[in-house]
């Protein structure tokens, strides 16, 4: 589908780096490419709303996967046996990325959270690196998350920050069902 697949990375501490992959991803399928969806730091049990629709099978051409994995992102980051677990499923996922990156199954694949797991060593940025270097050249790669070290934006051809101006959570509301899950 592509003439030349990209790298792009959706960094920062503002709202919306899941939400752009996804209407990247709705964009892309919606002009007939395969897209492939993977959740990392998502698990399954996770109630988050673009999960129950793709899930549903509505939207032909995007795939939706799930670290089979349980994370909590307040008590897991303590728990030195479930950061072990993560630690070796994360290689293990991004192996199969890889596969399937240098075998074009997908014409995009997004790898939502995958940055802030770089930033905080539950991913390696060698696994990275070779998950980008060894992609069919058609294949677009999106990464999102808070935290892009410079070697991850400079491996990438765009990069995009959010950055956070003013927000509701600044005054204590909380997450809302629908907009930000």
């Amino acid at each position: 589908m592509l003439e030349k697949g990209l790298v792009q990375v959706y960094t920062g501490r503002g709202k919306g780096k899941t939400t752009a992959a996804l209407g990247l991803s709705l964009r892309a399928a919606g002009h007939g490419a395969n897209v492939l969806i993977y959740q990392f730091l998502k698990p399954a049990e996770l109630a988050v709303g673009e999960r129950s629709f793709l899930q549903a099978g509505t939207i032909e051409g995007i795939t939706l996967r799930t670290l089979d994995e349980p994370w909590d992102m307040f008590e897991s980051m303590g728990d030195q046996q479930a950061l072990a677990r993560v630690r070796k499923a994360i290689s293990e996922a991004l192996k199969e990325l890889e596969t399937a990156a240098h075998e074009k199954y997908y014409d995009v694949i997004v790898l939502d959270e995958i940055v802030f797991c770089l930033e905080h060593k539950l991913a390696s940025m060698d696994d990275i690196r070779c998950l980008i270097e060894n992609r069919d050249p058609h294949v677009e790669l999106v990464l999102t998350g808070r935290g892009a070290s410079q070697e991850l934006m400079d491996m990438a051809d765009l990069v995009t920050e959010m950055r956070s101006i003013k927000h509701p959570f600044d005054d204590g509301a909380a997450a809302r069902k629908g907009i930000e899950y």
